[in-house]
């Protein structure tokens, strides 16, 4: 229903004469000369042959006379009409707007009313039809008209849909999903009895470019149309869903969505995922082409209060990327834990460059200790960042974010001028003690992306550093993989003085061959191995475990290096650690990693001991 200031023309006024079967006198407008009974008979026919359903409505809203044209959309005759309520005729009572705008129009205090109204011929078709109702001047009468619009609202009908689907699949498009992704979310829609959720599988077919690159875009489009046929048919066979009709949407590309309304919990969406899932693994048979793809789908269960179309969708494609993360072919279900790490990753990503400039991150050391002295040799640094908002967290957190944008350069960068610059202070503090060596770790993109060699030498000529006093610790896979200028970088730093250590080995690639071609000093074997070495409760120790720790050692020495133990936790590890030449420990039974002040107090003691 719409209201209007719209009406039917000045030829209303001379249709007046039609009221003289019920008024003794024809009123006329006070400006308005006075028609000739000829004039009268004139606009007498030309209403009752007008082609447009018009009637005279009293004030009290009953027909005084209707035309032909209206009896005839109507199903009777013109003079079965009269007397009759206009509102019943043409339905004006359905609405309450409406049927106020009715009353104010009858009284006079509303000049017109437009509105649209389905009605129901007596031959039992329906028919759509716009109402109009304006004064006819000079009286006090009002004329209704109607007007089939059923053509035009055929028309309209038929552009939205091809507006609303898939002109390849013949599904709802990403826009009449949304419409109804919407609607299904309002509240008004679960008041009757519904269970006040929504589900939603999310779907992208794996690998579906290479199919348009290899066979055409002719049969990738018969290979969509072929799944939107099986997607429809897998929620027709769920059977969910209160309004009917397909509940199946391609969004785009190789994306269909299939939208579950009232769900009645993730049980019933993960069994439509893994029918889904089938059905799409079948081999496709296109026109001779026989295709066998398969599916990756994010499915969210959730309620509908409080939940957003955007925010629904964008969880249904965050888990649809873990689908494909973790290895395609497969459903995976939102988990709403997952999502608060990945947003917390995020939010870590976008600040952790100008988290250096704003002094964000600060260094703990850890002590390496010799194992036959208990003195401490070296300490490692390890940072960490002091978030504003997450609070202390530790390199596992950021320092693959870090390689990942970039940010792993300037933070490397800050990490060993601060780590030089302190054990520099150490130095100076106490010169009586033998000094420390710092250990740095270092990420293959720094040395990469940036002149390692040059800051190295930098920062020890601007810290006063000893080269010796310095340890750059890169893992097994890097440094194993090394080649070309990453392995001219590490002869460089090792031709300076610097100590290049393996951190992890015994994790990676493990080629023991590439040790007497690469400049490094020290092997750090990987807590794995110091674990076997702990006896516990009813338990003795994988003798094996020893026998590769000796072999590892022993071949270590024979190549000049030495060989640091991580994660040496209980003296039994540190006393077997000892027993088969291993040179330095490090981890919890010593110290932790802790602040430089505390390193300090270690330096000529014999920590843990």
């Amino acid at each position: 229903m719409s209201g209007t200031s719209e009406g039917t023309g000045s030829a209303a006024d001379s249709i007046r004469s039609a009221t003289t079967e019920r008024h003794q006198a024809v009123p006329v407008m006070p400006s308005a000369p006075t028609r000739t009974e000829s004039e009268l008979r004139d606009y007498r026919a030309a209403f009752n042959a007008a082609h447009l359903a018009m009637a005279v409505v009293d004030r009290s809203g009953h027909v005084v006379a209707a035309n032909a044209a209206l009896a005839g959309l109507l199903g009777t005759e013109p003079q079965a009409l009269v007397e009759q309520a206009a509102a019943d005729l043409v339905d004006l009572g359905a609405e309450a707007r409406t049927w106020q705008a009715y009353q104010e129009v009858l009284r006079g205090r509303q000049a017109r009313l437009r509105c649209t109204r389905r009605l129901k011929h007596p031959d039992g078709h329906s028919l759509w039809t716009e109402v109009t109702l304006g004064p006819v001047p000079g009286t006090r009468d009002v004329l209704l008209s109607v007007a089939d619009i059923s053509d035009r609202r055929d028309l309209q009908a038929r552009l939205r849909h091809l507006q609303m689907h898939d002109p390849v699949t013949r599904l709802p498009n990403r826009a009449l999903f949304f419409e109804r992704l919407s609607a299904a979310l309002e509240a008004s829609s679960y008041e009757q009895g519904g269970t006040g959720r929504i589900g939603l599988c999310y779907l992208d077919l794996d690998g579906f470019k290479a199919v348009n690159d290899t066979l055409g875009h002719r049969v990738g489009d018969r290979l969509l149309t072929a799944v939107a046929a099986r997607l429809t048919q897998c929620a027709h066979q769920s059977g969910y869903g209160r309004t009917g009709g397909h509940l199946v949407a391609r969004l785009g590309g190789d994306e269909f969505a299939l939208l579950v309304e009232d769900s009645t919990g993730t049980e019933q969406l993960a069994d439509l995922a893994q029918s889904v899932l089938a059905a799409v693994q079948e081999p496709f048979d296109l026109a001779g082409q026989r295709l066998s793809v398969s599916a990756s789908i994010g499915v969210v269960e959730r309620a509908a209060a409080g939940t957003s179309a955007t925010g629904l969708m964008q969880a249904a494609d965050t888990t649809l990327y873990w689908a494909k993360a973790d290895g395609k072919a497969r459903w995976t279900l939102f988990d709403p834990e997952r999502n608060a790490h990945r947003m917390t990753r995020q939010a870590l990503t976008s600040t952790l460059r100008p988290a250096v400039e704003r002094g964000e991150f600060e260094l703990e050391y850890q002590p390496l200790v010799d194992l036959e002295s208990g003195a401490v040799r070296g300490v490692e640094a390890l940072v960490r960042w002091n978030h504003p908002q997450f609070g202390m967290l530790t390199p596992n957190r950021f320092i693959g974010i870090a390689e990942e944008d970039g940010s792993i350069v300037q933070l490397g960068r800050w990490v060993l001028r601060t780590a030089c610059r302190q054990a520099r202070r150490w130095q100076i503090e106490q010169p009586s003690d033998s000094p420390v060596f710092v250990s740095v770790n270092v990420a293959v993109r720094q040395v990469w992306d940036s002149d390692l060699v040059g800051d190295v030498a930098e920062i020890l000529a601007e810290t006063g550093l000893a080269p010796q006093l310095l340890q750059l610790e890169l893992t097994e896979s890097a440094v194993m993989g090394s080649a070309g200028r990453p392995l001219q970088a590490l002869q460089a730093l090792s031709d300076m003085g610097v100590r290049i250590a393996i951190d992890d080995f015994g994790t990676g690639y493990s080629n023991l061959a590439y040790l007497s071609r690469l400049p490094v000093s020290v092997l750090k074997l990987d807590g794995s191995f110091v674990r076997g070495f702990r006896y516990e409760e009813g338990t003795h120790p994988n003798p094996a475990d020893e026998t590769i720790v000796e072999a590892l050692v022993q071949l270590a020495h024979r190549l000049g290096l030495t060989v640091t133990a991580e994660c040496v936790e209980t003296a039994g590890q540190a006393a077997r650690l000892r027993r088969v030449g291993c040179d330095t420990g490090q981890g919890w039974l010593y110290s932790r990693a802790v602040a430089p002040e505390l390193i300090a107090e270690m330096i000529g003691t014999r920590p843990g001991a």
